[in-house]
């Protein structure tokens, strides 16, 4: 590993489409990576309905427009790094890595993982190695391709005296759990299923005037239909037992209509709010560890009656599973995803594996990713 401290941009454009993250990042070594600012690019509307309109398999998006996409999303990811490197006065020759995983169009493993975005763009723009396409050999190696984050959550964000888990709540919900000490004997991880994709699908078919279900209130004006959520509950998804990843060819708009015609309005909002809360408690009382500390970050965190639904129910767990901000322990959690890809960027940099086979499935430890050179 290198002795000059690393500094590196990490982007994430997550399953949730607000926008992408970019995180400016100093690493000192595979265990240290400090924060040094962050911000979102937010998509536009336009920008938000090319990319639905990619994954929305009932669309049959041709050839030329995910072409032009391909090189949109690289286009945006770029603004990000220059809005970021503008708000911290850094020039981009002081950057040794740009870390870009794209966005995910299509995720089917083990057989294909898709992203779109061109790295070329970012290098051409800003001159520096581009470090993409992280997840290809985690699925060609016969694990799941996700979720990636583990490695950070193992390196970065484990507690010396109790176990974690690390919970992400974006447009996919996905759990790292890491024993105390920071060993990798031991971590788990996988997506137990939505996190806000479904409740901001949901939300969009009952008021057209919202991107997402803003503060909650939505949901507080609803109440769960037990009946559907009962039939939610019986997907086969949530009771395969790990490792295991989804997205939103499984749970996205075409499951959030579904939902929206048997339970309209409010109802359907609160159920889709009761089903992320019930699914990721369920997968943390039924894989897990009983009695660790759960740790949450991601945009499910700014809905008060997810947070206060998913307090509840792992409160009800066997040892009592406390839930707690990642923004209280560590920093600012929006940017934990961009973060933790700055230090897979820097891993892929130094030869060094950067996925947990425990958390993939992958037939073992892999470098990941390919290097677009400056």
């Amino acid at each position: 590993m290198s002795e000059r401290p690393t500094l590196a941009i990490g982007l994430m454009s997550g399953t949730s489409l607000d926008g992408i993250d970019a995180a400016l990042v100093r690493i000192d070594g595979p265990t240290h990576a400090a924060l040094l600012d962050h911000l979102i690019r937010p998509y536009t509307d336009d920008e938000r309905a090319q990319i639905r309109e990619a994954l929305d398999p009932d669309t049959r998006t041709g050839p030329a427009a995910l072409a032009r996409l391909h090189v949109r999303l690289a286009e945006w990811a770029a603004d990000a790094v220059q809005f970021l490197l503008a708000q911290t006065r850094t020039p981009a020759s002081a950057l040794d890595l740009i870390a870009f995983p794209g966005q995910t169009i299509w995720h089917e493993p083990p057989t294909v993982t898709w992203q779109l975005g061109e790295p070329a763009v970012l290098a051409e723009r800003f001159g520096v190695r581009i470090v993409s396409g992280f997840r290809a050999r985690d699925v060609a190696a016969g694990g799941q391709g996700a979720p990636l984050v583990p490695m950070a959550d193992l390196l970065l964000f484990a507690a010396h005296d109790h176990d974690r888990v690390l919970l992400n709540l974006g447009g996919m919900a996905n759990v790292t759990y890491v024993p105390r000490r920071s060993r990798d004997e031991g971590v788990l991880a996988f997506d137990t299923g939505p996190g806000v994709a479904v409740i901001d699908g949901v939300a969009r078919l009952v008021d057209r005037r919202r991107s997402y279900d803003r503060d909650g209130r939505l949901a507080e004006q609803g109440t769960a239909d037990d009946a559907a959520l009962a039939q939610l509950l019986a997907d086969p998804f949530f009771a395969a037992p790990p490792p295991k990843s989804t997205g939103r060819e499984r749970f996205g708009d075409q499951y959030a209509r579904a939902l929206h015609q048997r339970v309209p309005g409010p109802d359907g909002v609160a159920t889709a709010v009761e089903l992320t809360a019930r699914t990721v408690a369920d997968a943390v009382g039924r894989w897990l560890p009983a009695g660790a500390e759960v740790v949450a970050s991601g945009g499910g965190c700014h809905h008060p009656g997810l947070m206060a639904s998913l307090g509840r129910h792992l409160a009800a767990l066997p040892g009592r599973n406390t839930l707690r901000r990642f923004d209280d322990l560590f920093f600012p959690g929006d940017a934990k995803e961009a973060v933790a890809f700055a230090l897979l960027g820097y891993l892929t940099l130094h030869g060094q594996p950067g996925n947990v086979p425990a958390a993939t499935g992958a037939a073992g430890p892999r470098v990941l990713g390919m290097v677009t050179p400056a």
